[in-house]
């Protein structure tokens, strides 16, 4: 149990969402969608709460970036299942869009992991801006149904962030946390290996 204790607070929530998936599919494979969808909120919930913990606690870490990184993409791999489970028609009658914003996505992710090894951690303004847009949408679409603006407006964000996060792939040789954007990204000094 000594490998927990270097854990913080902001880490735990994190983890409660990458624990939480095994139960989210249990809920899929069941056919409850009330349930489901009331516990895939308390995860996109624990999102916003360890990052606001770990600013404010000043607790942040690369492990904590990575971690919460993982929780993310969980969280929404599972909430698109869900939505193909529960919302088929809707999935149907729009994957091309899905598509659109899923294989870049997809494709971010292999160089990130043929450049570094593992998923980046940037965080940036327009990763945050996408994933809330994507929480709220599928949230909203799960309890009340299609939106269509918000999910353009969702597609869209989806597409900026992960040229962005491409970009910022190619901007960084190693592996950091917590870029902001591209603008920041230029002015780092890491970047250009200057200490």
């Amino acid at each position: 149990m000594s490998i927990f204790k270097n854990f913080n607070i902001a880490d735990w929530f994190s983890f409660y969402r990458i624990a939480a998936v095994p139960f989210l599919l249990a809920l899929i494979y069941w056919n409850q969608r009330e349930i489901f969808t009331w516990l895939l909120l308390v995860s996109y919930s624990t999102d916003a709460i360890d990052g606001f913990l770990a600013r404010s606690l000043k607790i942040t870490s690369a492990r904590g970036s990575q971690l919460d990184s993982y929780g993310d993409q969980v969280t929404l791999i599972v909430g698109l299942i869900g939505l193909i489970n529960f919302e088929t028609n809707f999935m149907k009658e729009n994957y091309v869009l899905i598509l659109i914003a899923f294989v870049p996505y997809i494709l971010q992710m292999i160089i990130a992991f043929r450049k570094y090894g593992k998923a980046t951690a940037f965080h940036t303004y327009l990763a945050k801006l996408s994933a809330v847009t994507q929480g709220v949408f599928i949230l909203w679409l799960l309890f009340f149904g299609p939106v269509y603006w918000l999910f353009y407006i969702m597609i869209i964000l989806g597409v900026l962030e992960t040229i962005e996060e491409i970009i910022l792939i190619f901007l960084y040789d190693k592996w950091v946390e917590g870029v902001k954007g591209i603008y920041w990204a230029l002015k780092d000094k890491r970047r250009l290996n200057i200490e």
